[in-house]
């Protein structure tokens, strides 16, 4: 048997023979483990950023919506039928142990009006709580208070989007009057920069106001009920799943709903959420990768093709090695050390193409990309397989001349 040493050294003779041919056969390695790695970068840095902004929009928080509405017109979605009370509110917040928190969320879109400009954005109203539970600080000033609540005071929480069109750039909103509904509003504070969410929406475009404020500036009409969403905040995540339990327990027992009642309200959670959006990824990214790794055994088919040129090409070379003591099995290591190197080399360029050209593309477009290690040794690992399964067969025929009619090839 030859070392292995000299069979990586005959190999690496062999290939560097014809450069040009090494290299075209190694590009659709390099193409296909390149794809691999953009693809699964990519994936997972969408997963990550969906995940920071859902983590972005509150910990522990569940949502809870009105009913649906039934009607001549068809059925409504949820929200669209007033059936929470503010004493349902108010009952979550005392009664249940898993909850911390709990605040309205009221929204109107409105065009406010400042000494330089005009914007349209959406005027929210809602409590002190809120901003708790959404885990959202200011950046300047000071949060409205429990006591501007209670006296319907007219001060306001600015977001940043709505600050720097109302304001312009680089402008301190805090102390400036703005007027919605042609009342007079003090900007009090300024929130910290939020982004968009994962539906792309920009939670900075939007003014905050006392929620007694809001009613009775922005919204009348439904009196008991609570118009908007309420969201409500577990004491941990661990709790968010029987705050849920204990919230419908809750609700059905005080609407009075039999056991076969449907709810009249219907709750979610971020962690659902994020497990809905980053499935629907998984299942992009997968198809994505899929796509990639047929590239990858492309590549691998034009490994044995050129593999299989080489055993014809060298038919004579083998059989002067077997003539002077070579074995099958000498020969037959050769050619799967070629062919492993050819994809073990491809690999390495891809995973750098791969790499290089999703930062590229991410710095581009504003993407995140996210390249775990196990991706990488995985891609590897697939390319050098690749080489194996693919070389295999050419390095057995290779194996299987006759030495005295490998002579004899011309």
């Amino acid at each position: 048997m030859i070392a292995a040493g000299e069979t990586l050294r005959l190999a690496g003779i062999a290939l560097t023979r014809n450069k040009m041919r090494s290299f075209l056969t190694a590009l659709g390695i390099i193409i296909g483990v390149g794809a691999v790695i953009f693809m699964q970068s990519i994936g997972e840095g969408a997963k990550s950023r969906v995940r920071a902004q859902i983590e972005g929009a509150g910990t522990n928080i569940v949502m809870l919506f009105s009913g649906s509405s039934q009607g001549p017109g068809g059925r409504g979605g949820q929200g669209s039928q007033p059936t929470i009370t503010w004493e349902d509110m108010r009952a979550i917040q005392t009664e249940l142990p898993s909850v911390a928190a709990v605040a309205p969320q009221m929204n109107a879109s409105q065009p406010v009006i400042s000494e330089t400009n005009t914007w349209n954005t959406q005027i929210t109203g809602t409590t002190p709580d809120f901003f708790t539970i959404r885990n959202w600080p200011v950046s300047s000033g000071a949060m409205f208070t429990a006591s501007d609540q209670a006296s319907a005071a007219k001060n306001a929480v600015i977001g940043q989007t709505a600050a720097e069109n109302l304001f312009g750039p680089g402008v301190d909103p805090i102390g400036q009057i703005i007027r919605i509904r042609d009342a007079p509003f003090t900007i009090i504070g300024v929130l910290e920069r939020k982004g968009q969410n994962a539906m792309g929406s920009d939670q900075d475009d939007v003014i905050f106001i006392p929620m007694s404020t809001f009613q009775s500036r922005m919204q009348r009409g439904l009196g008991k009920f609570v118009p908007g969403r309420i969201f409500v905040s577990a004491v941990s995540p661990e709790a968010i799943a029987r705050a849920r339990q204990e919230i419908g327990a809750l609700l059905r027992e005080r609407h009075r709903l039999g056991p076969e009642d449907e709810d009249d309200f219907s709750t979610s959670s971020m962690a659902e959420m994020t497990s809905m959006l980053t499935s629907t990824q998984d299942t992009v990214t997968s198809l994505l990768f899929s796509v990639a790794l047929v590239s990858l055994i492309v590549g691998g088919i034009g490994v044995m093709n050129i593999m299989l040129v080489s055993v014809t090409e060298r038919t004579r070379e083998i059989g002067i090695r077997m003539a002077v003591g070579a074995q099958p099995a000498d020969i037959m290591a050769q050619f799967l050390v070629e062919a492993l190197v050819l994809a073990a080399i491809g690999g390495a360029l891809g995973v750098i193409f791969g790499v290089g050209f999703g930062y590229l593309l991410a710095s581009k477009f504003g993407w995140t990309m996210v390249t775990r290690t196990s991706i990488v040794v995985a891609a590897l690992a697939v390319s050098a397989g690749v080489g194996v399964v693919f070389g295999l067969y050419p390095a057995r025929k290779a194996s299987q001349l006759d030495p005295i009619e490998a002579l004899r090839y011309e």
